[in-house]
């Protein structure tokens, strides 16, 4: 997705610091400074506006209630998760220190919160895009995020980006 939005014109916040690897050929779009805001850390956000960061959601309830944002919130098939994290953990020689089925639980715990929790917040607006949608009907899902960007994307590049070859932990897979 993130990708997809800078294709698409939008400007994003990244740092570099974590490059494309095998897991993840497109690259990470990440700001590290983004996961030390439980310790308060939100100065970065005086550059972020209008532009794009990458937020994961159990870092939402940090965000402050004195800004406004616009969220995407990426669902996927949480086995699909799993079967994806299980082979960048593979891939660098490590392990979960739980089991599948507690990250699942604790997971869909975590959602079962937080999804309600972005609803209800007056200055937070959030398109929830399937991940499978996504790779089903693309252009109905950039249609959606013009209207929530508010902003016209260059639509003829962003069609390019999900890739299917890339789409490799299906719930029909793991």
């Amino acid at each position: 997705m993130m990708k997809m939005l800078a294709e698409g014109g939008l400007s994003v916040v990244t740092d570099g610091l974590r490059s494309a690897d095998e897991d993840n050929p497109n690259g990470y779009y990440e700001l590290e400074a983004v996961k030390q805001m439980p310790a308060g850390n939100v100065a970065w956000l005086a550059d972020a506006g209008g532009r794009v960061v990458k937020v994961i959601s159990a870092l939402l309830e940090h965000l402050p209630s004195t800004q406004t944002y616009k969220f995407i919130f990426i669902e996927r098939e949480i086995k699909e998760i799993l079967a994806s994290q299980q082979k960048m953990l593979k891939h660098r020689n490590e392990s979960f220190q739980v089991d599948d089925a507690e990250i699942e639980a604790q997971f869909r715990k975590h959602l079962s919160v937080i999804k309600p929790w972005l609803v209800r917040q007056p200055n937070m607006e959030t398109l929830f895009v399937g991940d499978n949608g996504l790779m089903e009907e693309p252009v109905l899902v950039y249609r959606r995020l013009v209207e929530l960007v508010g902003t016209p994307l260059f639509f003829e590049k962003m069609p390019s980006v999900p890739s299917k070859a890339l789409y490799r932990n299906r719930v029909s897979e793991v």
